[in-house]
C-alpha cells in the first residue's frame, strides 16, 4: 500500500501549519504563507478506512453489479478472472488452502483469497489507488461491487451476498489470524 501515507502527511501539515494561526484564512505569521485547511478540506482527505471498517462509506454493491465495473476497470491489469496480469498482480487464488508458507515458498502467489486479512482494507486501498490510470475515479457502490466480485471469486463470501458498511467488515478473510499484531513498543526495549 505505498502512499497510504501521503493523505496523513498532508493533514498533520495542515493541522500542525493552522496551529500557528488565530483563526482560519489567516496567513501563517511565522512565514506569511499558506493558511490552515477548512473542515471540508480535511474531509476530503480523510478517506482511510481501518480494518474494523471505521470509515466505510454509505453506498452497497453485489457480485453481479461488480463484474462489468471490474471488466471495464480492472481487467486490463489484472486479468478477466484477477488471474493477474504483467500491468497487475493476480487477485484471485486460494491456494494453499492450508496452511501460511509465503515466508519459507515462494511458488505462491499473494492474492486476496490466500494473504490478505482484512476485507475492509479492500475498500480503503480500490479507493485511493484504483484504477491505476485514475485513481479515486470509482463510486462507492463500485467500489462495494467490484469488492464482492473479488470475494466471490475467492469463494469467501455467496454469490449472492450485497457487500456495504455493515456487511464488509463482517466478511471473515481465509489469512484473518495469520497476522501477527505488533505488540513492541518504542524505546530502549524497542527490538
Amino acid at each position: 500500500m505505498s502512499g497510504w501515507w501521503i493523505p496523513r502527511v498532508l493533514i498533520a501539515c495542515s493541522v500542525l501549519s493552522g496551529a500557528a494561526c488565530r483563526s482560519e484564512g489567516q496567513t501563517v505569521a511565522r512565514y506569511g504563507v499558506g493558511r490552515p485547511a477548512t473542515r471540508s478540506e480535511i474531509a476530503a482527505w480523510d478517506i482511510d478506512v481501518n480494518p474494523s471498517g471505521v470509515g466505510l462509506p454509505a453506498g452497497r454493491g453485489t457480485a453481479a453489479e461488480g463484474a462489468p465495473v471490474y471488466a471495464a476497470k480492472c481487467a486490463a491489469c489484472h486479468g478477466a478472472n484477477g488471474e493477474g496480469l504483467p500491468a497487475g498482480p493476480a487477485l484471485v487464488g486460494r491456494e494453499p488452502r492450508e496452511g501460511f508458507p509465503f515466508g519459507q515458498n515462494l511458488k505462491y502467489t499473494r492474492t486476496v483469497g490466500n494473504y490478505w486479512p482484512y476485507a475492509t482494507t479492500l475498500y480503503d486501498y480500490i479507493n485511493r489507488a484504483m484504477p491505476a490510470t485514475v485513481p479515486g475515479s470509482l463510486t462507492a457502490d463500485e467500489i462495494y461491487g467490484v469488492i464482492a466480485w473479488i470475494l466471490t471469486r475467492n469463494e469467501i463470501i455467496d454469490s449472492t451476498a450485497v457487500m456495504d458498511a455493515a456487511s464488509l467488515p463482517r466478511v471473515r478473510m481465509p489469512a484473518r489470524d495469520r497476522f501477527v499484531p505488533d505488540n513492541r513498543r518504542p524505546g530502549a526495549e524497542f527490538r
